[in-house]
């Protein structure tokens, strides 16, 4: 039996927005477990209309994007202010699958027990060609590993998650995320210290003023907007529907997809178990079907309830609480860096849903430009150190985008030609394990920043992530891992030796004494089974240099002497003389 709802619903968007928000109303009704919260605005002291002093950063959009940047400034003492239109978080499921590397980012945000606890960990999937399944996929997963490949969480949950974790930040340091709720901000101006802002909320209108301002506002970013900017690349036809349910299923969490499937020929179909029961279906609409009748309640029980009955459960009750519409884009920014203002997450970049690289890219980005800003923020590095946040985050949108739009093409192909391979290939897959690998959705994957302007040149290692490669977790004794010893900023990883040698600790001191925290973190023979060392190609001693963001800058089997304050100067945009 079903529910029949009129259910919260996005506004249609496209490839360069993806679905709008729901119009502004009603506090929405409570999902599972899940019960929102409505924020009231507020207004500052003001002289004359204006908000007296400046702040250092200033985010417009605090979606999961933002609110990670916030928190990853904060981790490094910088306070910032977040301008939110809205007055709660999100309404739907929207970006809903987290990948071990956004794990690792959100661990150092503090909020990784909230997500794991809630969130439902998944390993692999299954596709299907009409009824038959014809490709099985497991993502690289043991039991060493601290953290799952991937977590399903409702983006409402991962938004609330990284609130509740600024609102013990503020307990302990008040003033340090300061969110705005139900501001808008209407217009901004540069000027010779930074830039003025021009926001509003239903209390009243003001101005206030910050160095930096960093564009957070998603797809249809006013700040992208106001400095006549587009997002570039390449846009697909194929609409999907997306649609969460509320359904009672024992079925396990694990991506199912179904290619031109008999209940809905000519098609492609997704189906994502959530926490709370709530199930997420996501599929294409067929060319010349209007996106507005699919979204009309009707059509979407009409469809939900086919799709169940073909799949073995359309004798449980299920209800609709959520839908929306999605076009595949693969688009860009070209610089993520106009002077004093930045951007991040949708408001830089659009990814297609498929290999969940949207929100994972999302808070790649907070990850990178957090510690580079706070640093240009204290006057420690030059502001150059921002435009390598622009370059690296650029060449990651081209590396994901290309798997991206592989996928993109397999599950939503753009031309009669493409179709007919796709056909070819989903008939062949059940008998041919070469041919069904076509079939794989290439999930999202942690980046190497290959030709990062902040890498040096070390020594060869047989083994091991190389510079702008992220550092792998490894386990180590006691149950620990090695990403429990790594903080929020730079690090020197000492490996296998039994002691520092008296050039590398002289270049330590130094380090440690000049105006970039640095922490050694030192693994000893024992400290960890001899396979970690081999892995990270340590057998005869290894010393790293990681970035605040986990990724190598630099790598030696001896260092130099110098060499780690030249890596450590080159990395922080520092002028030598500053580590003298």
């Amino acid at each position: 039996m079903t529910t029949a709802v009129t259910p919260p619903a996005a506004r249609s968007g496209d490839a360069a927005t993806g679905p709008l928000p729901p119009v502004a109303g009603e506090l929405p009704p409570s999902v599972g477990e899940f019960h929102y919260t409505q924020f009231k605005p507020w207004l500052p002291p003001l002289e004359e209309g204006v908000e007296p002093g400046r702040h250092p950063v200033v985010i417009a959009g605090g979606g999961p994007v933002g609110m990670s940047l916030a928190l990853g400034l904060a981790n490094h003492g910088v306070r910032c202010v977040i301008l939110e239109a809205d007055d709660t978080v999100c309404v739907g499921s929207r970006a809903a699958c987290i990948s071990r590397r956004s794990l690792e980012i959100v661990e150092r945000l503090g909020a990784l027990p909230a997500f794991l606890a809630k969130g439902l960990p998944w390993t692999g999937g299954r596709s299907f060609y009409k009824t038959d399944e014809v490709f099985r996929f497991e993502m690289p997963h043991d039991a060493q590993q601290k953290l799952p490949p991937m977590i399903n969480l409702e983006q409402y949950y991962i938004e609330q998650y990284l609130l509740d974790e600024i609102f013990r930040r503020n307990e302990a340091t008040p003033g340090l995320i300061d969110i705005r709720w139900g501001t808008e901000l209407t217009g901004f101006a540069e000027d010779a210290d930074g830039l003025t802002l021009e926001s509003r909320n239903p209390l009243g209108a003001y101005a206030l003023r910050t160095q930096w301002l960093v564009g957070c506002d998603g797809g249809q970013s006013f700040v992208r907007k106001s400095l006549g900017l587009n997002l570039e690349g390449t846009g697909y036809e194929g609409r999907y529907v997306i649609i969460d349910i509320e359904l009672h299923s024992k079925h396990p969490t694990e991506r199912r997809a179904w290619f031109d499937p008999p209940w809905n020929p000519g098609s492609t179909v997704l189906m994502h178990r959530q926490p709370d029961d709530i199930w997420r279906i996501d599929y294409q609409l067929r060319a010349g079907q209007s996106t507005e009748e699919a979204l009309q309640p009707a059509a979407v029980q009409e469809f939900v309830q086919r799709h169940l009955e073909a799949i073995g459960e359309g004798h449980l009750p299920w209800k609709t609480v959520w839908t929306s519409v999605y076009r595949a884009g693969a688009m860009t920014l070209e610089s993520y860096r106009h002077s004093r203002v930045l951007f991040a997450g949708n408001a830089a970049h659009a990814m297609p849903i498929f290999g969940v690289r949207g929100l994972n890219s999302g808070f790649d980005d907070a990850d990178n430009l957090a510690w580079k800003l706070a640093l240009v923020v204290r006057g420690v590095s030059a502001d150059t150190l921002l435009d390598s946040y622009s370059q690296e985050r650029i060449a990651a949108f081209h590396i994901n985008a290309e798997n991206a739009m592989r996928s993109t093409e397999f599950m939503s192909p753009p031309s009669r030609g493409f179709d007919l391979l796709r056909e070819a290939a989903l008939s062949l897959s059940g008998a041919h394990r070469g041919i069904a690998n076509l079939i794989n959705p290439r999930q999202t994957q942690a980046v190497c920043y290959d030709a990062s302007p902040l890498s040096s040149e070390g020594d060869e290692l047989a083994t091991g992530p190389r510079p702008g490669e992220v550092m792998p977790d490894q386990p180590l004794a006691l149950d620990l891992h090695l990403t429990d010893w790594l903080r929020s900023s730079f690090t020197v990883l000492v490996l296998n030796m039994a002691s520092t040698d008296a050039t590398l600790a002289a270049d330590i001191v130094t380090a440690q004494a000049g105006p970039v925290p640095v922490v050694v973190c030192e693994l000893p023979p024992g400290s960890a089974g001899e396979s970690v060392f081999e892995a990270l190609g340590a057998e005869q001693g290894a010393v790293y240099l990681l970035r605040p963001d986990g990724h190598v800058a630099a790598r030696w089997r001896r260092v130099p002497q110098g060499g780690l304050l030249r890596a450590l100067a080159r990395a922080a945009a520092l002028a030598r003389k500053e580590l003298a």
